[in-house]
């Protein structure tokens, strides 16, 4: 009995001096390191899934760090609501830290050290709506990638029989059924079945994908942050739904170059011996939205030429200096900045303080 009294009055002072958690996740088995204030290990515990929220429902409020991986969101979310304080901290700021061997105990204690680090940048903690948008961007993103292999597999197929399609998914719309129906073309009838199966498939991935887009633009046209960003020159529905569901309201962002910054459309940095030296854009973050910035800032400047509004102005003079294509990655640039603001400020696009 004396025992067990001493050993619950040492957990209870263990517990009253933690200060900083990390946290290791996984499907069925967690790890925790605690630590105190001057960074010493003073606990660790191996937990199930089941055993998490009750052990940390235990703990008196303190800095909880998780890496920002599958699930982090969720826990996120949780631990918060017990009166933590989360941190969502970008995997390759831990790996550094890492002591010794790779193990779990070692990944959770270089968890809690990253707390620690000054200038840190955390990953803001998204809501359920958040991840509703980005699970339906995800899936419309995957179905464009499968339409894609399935449109090179299909052109693949018909150049071994001499048969060259125009570029584009419209002209295998156009051109499969025509070939299906010419009997005289030299096409056998086991490759003409295979042709029709996989043509049935580019339909319904077609239908998935319209389908998508359409839940897509219902979102936006619901969402007044997403109809103020789509008076942005570039900004449709996709993309204002899935920058909306990145940056959020963007109070997680100290200013619109660090959104840029973290979506890796700012030059990397390569400097030594007092020479500083600039290279290509990073291309870190998230690399779907990036895409979708760059594509909607190639629209814009393929119709800049001859527009009289300071952003045009702007693209026309950049564009005579550097080309098309870094000007595309500059405009890019400049949309994520001005999403933010449009965001952070509650306000719509201003053309006359775009350049």
């Amino acid at each position: 009995m004396m025992e067990l009294l001493a050993t619950i009055k040492q957990e209870e002072k263990t517990m009253s001096k933690l200060t900083t958690m990390g946290l290791d996740l996984a499907k069925n088995v967690f790890h925790v390191v605690g630590c105190d204030t001057h960074g010493k290990r003073i606990l660790r515990k191996r937990l199930r899934r089941a055993q998490v929220l009750g052990y940390f429902s235990q703990l008196p409020p303190c800095r909880v760090g998780m890496e920002a991986c599958a699930g982090a969101h969720y826990w996120g979310r949780e631990l918060e609501a017990l009166g933590h304080r989360v941190r969502l901290i970008p995997t390759q700021h831990v790996k550094p830290l890492v002591r010794g061997n790779k193990n779990d105990y070692n990944d959770a204690l270089a968890i809690a050290e990253a707390l620690g680090r000054p200038g840190l940048r955390f990953v803001a903690i998204k809501t359920p709506a958040q991840q509703d948008v980005q699970a339906l961007h995800r899936l419309r993103s995957r179905c464009v990638a499968e339409r894609t292999a399935l449109c090179n597999q299909l052109r693949g197929l018909l150049a071994e029989y001499g048969i060259v399609l125009p570029r584009g998914v419209a002209s295998l719309r156009r051109g499969i059924p025509e070939l299906l129906a010419e009997a005289d073309n030299g096409l056998s009838e086991l490759l003409r079945r295979l042709l029709a199966e996989r043509y049935r498939q580019l339909q319904e991935l077609e239908g998935h994908l319209a389908a998508y887009t359409r839940e897509l633009e219902r979102h936006s046209a619901a969402s007044e942050a997403s109809q103020r960003l789509q008076t942005i020159p570039g900004y449709g529905p996709v993309l204002a739904s899935a920058f909306h569901g990145t940056v959020g309201d963007g109070t997680a962002y100290r200013r619109g170059r660090d959104v840029a910054a973290s979506l890796g459309l700012v030059p990397r940095q390569h400097s030594s011996g007092g020479r500083d030296r600039l290279l290509g854009i990073s291309k870190r973050g998230d690399r779907y939205l990036r895409s979708l910035l760059v594509h909607g800032a190639r629209s814009v400047v393929s119709r800049a030429a001859g527009k009289t509004d300071p952003l045009s102005l702007w693209i026309n003079r950049l564009r005579e200096r550097r080309g098309f294509n870094r000007t595309v990655v500059a405009l890019a640039n400049k949309l994520a900045r001005i999403g933010w603001a449009v965001l952070a400020r509650n306000t719509a696009y201003q053309a006359q303080r775009a350049a």
